[in-house]
């Protein structure tokens, strides 16, 4: 593409250096740029990527986007922006031709919840043979070809390249989890979502919100983008169960479709019985009533399943259909998942890790605890920390709790333990410093018919150390090792 047309796009601009020029590519990595790319510079966190500027030129690179000023080669074009993050979004979607708007995208948004609502929608949608994407915090997936990533809301050139990538592979449709974080920083510019579901909203993530208003209000953010063009068929999807509901139903102008089990709702879950296989359950609707039966355990996987059940409606699949295809979901890698089925324990984990999804979790196995019950959970380092003894408390549900950190960054691990034990309502617990020794040591304490839970992680395939140095690190492979050394059995290469 002609870099002055990208030009035009932009208002207030500063330009230094050669125009004519025909660019491929942007990245706000300086890894990758590279000649015909763009490359723009940000003020991170934690690095100014500006400081790379020099080595993208020795790569070829000869269009920089600054906030400021830099004396730079002729041949090389410099575009001085206010914002250069917001020129990104707003160059790559330019770049590769608007590709959010060439499929239907649906966005998933709320505390717990969204990676398995996102999760069961994409299995649904290839269930129906159709071709899908994913994008969340399992990474970024095309029908079944995964790629892992790093944040559940990719930076926006990032994120664009994927939608792209998607487009590019004939997927009708496109799931996003949807973080609190990725809203308000910007990382979801640009893109015109068509489904917006929300599932929950409890206390999270306050070290960035600061308070739960300003929480809600992120999220209530994702609404607002679906716009107000009534020529579009859009759709709000939201948790009739959930108080916080009432506050985004005025969000967006678009016809609001509501889930429930308890509170009354368009589509709800009646007669639900349960079992350590699924779940059974009759579907409510205003069209009539459907029996499903679902691969998946728990109450609260009910909730995420109606929410997923009326984002395929609202894309026109009929009811008959999507019910069918229920019956053969894989399950949510991570979210409630029983590892290896042949051990004579129940092996489970959960991402759960903030007060009501551990409640949660707990509640949907407790029903089927043959003897022990053995939770170990985890709390993170440089997060909110008022949340931490009510954690404490609802593990010591579990008749033997162990206490270690998750992802600890330049936090101590004692600390963190201790902030759990506080919550402690009974002395059947134990603190871990080091959460691999923990998860060996649950295993280590496990009988025949007990159940184990490893929560807080899920599959996530690495621990955050002092220094943000991420180390390779997975509680079911560590789990899974324990067990077929104390009960017999053989780990998987996955």
């Amino acid at each position: 593409m002609d870099v002055k047309t990208l030009l035009k796009k932009i208002k207030i601009k500063k330009t230094y250096g050669n125009e004519d020029q025909e660019v491929i590519d942007i990245t706000t990595d300086s890894r990758t740029a590279k000649k015909g790319s763009i490359f723009v510079a940000s003020k991170g966190y934690t690095v100014d990527s500006h400081k790379f500027i020099p080595k993208v030129i020795e790569e070829g690179c000869t269009v920089i986007v600054s906030d400021h000023y830099i004396a730079l080669p002729e041949s090389v074009l410099l575009i001085e922006v206010k914002d250069t993050l917001k020129v990104a979004s707003i160059f790559s979607h330019l770049l590769f031709n608007f590709p959010s708007q060439q499929l239907t995208t649906i966005g998933v948004t709320g505390t717990n919840g969204k990676t398995t609502i996102a999760t069961m929608i994409h299995h649904l949608t290839r269930g129906l043979n159709k071709g899908s994407a994913y994008l969340g915090t399992n990474g970024f997936q095309i029908n079944e070809k995964v790629t892992k990533g790093v944040n559940t809301t990719p930076e926006t050139v990032t994120l664009t390249k994927h939608i792209n990538e998607a487009v590019k592979q004939n997927c009708e449709s496109m799931t996003f989890e949807v973080s609190s974080h990725g809203l308000v920083i910007g990382r979801l510019r640009g893109v015109e979502f068509d489904i917006a579901i929300f599932s929950n909203l409890t206390q999270d993530h306050l070290d960035f919100h600061g308070t739960m208003e300003s929480y809600g209000h992120a999220k209530s953010l994702l609404f607002s983008q679906l716009g107000q063009d009534y020529r579009k068929d859009k759709f709000v999807i939201l948790n009739a169960d959930d108080a916080f509901s009432e506050e985004l139903y005025h969000v967006s102008p678009f016809e609001v479709f509501t889930y429930g089990i308890d509170n009354e709702a368009d589509f709800m879950a009646k007669d639900i019985q349960e079992s350590i296989n699924g779940v059974q359950f009759t579907l409510v609707t205003p069209f009539g009533e459907y029996e499903v039966n679902s691969p998946y355990l728990g109450k609260f996987n009910v909730l995420n399943l109606l929410a997923s059940i009326l984002g395929l409606w609202v894309q026109n699949y009929s009811l008959e259909e999507i019910t069918k295809a229920i019956q053969d979901m894989p399950p949510v890698e991570g979210r409630l998942e029983v590892l290896d089925r042949n051990l004579p324990i129940d092996l489970i984990i959960d991402y759960a890790h903030t007060p009501d999804g551990m409640d949660k979790l707990i509640d949907a196995v407790k029903p089927f605890v043959k003897q022990k019950l053995i939770f170990l959970v985890g709390m993170a380092g440089e997060r909110d920390l008022t949340k931490t003894p009510e954690m404490g408390k609802i593990s010591c549900r579990a008749d033997y709790v162990i206490f270690t950190p998750d992802n600890p960054a330049n936090d101590d691990p004692k600390m963190l333990t201790a902030e759990l034990a506080k919550g402690a309502t009974h002395n059947n617990y134990v603190e871990f410093e080091d959460r691999a020794e923990g998860i060996k040591h649950a295993i280590d304490i496990s009988e025949p018919g007990d159940t184990v839970v490893l929560a807080s992680k899920g599959r996530e395939p690495y621990q955050i150390m002092p220094g943000h140095i991420k180390v390779p690190h997975r509680d079911d492979l560590i789990g899974l090792e324990a067990a077929y050394e104390k009960y017999g059995g053989k780990q998987s290469e996955n």
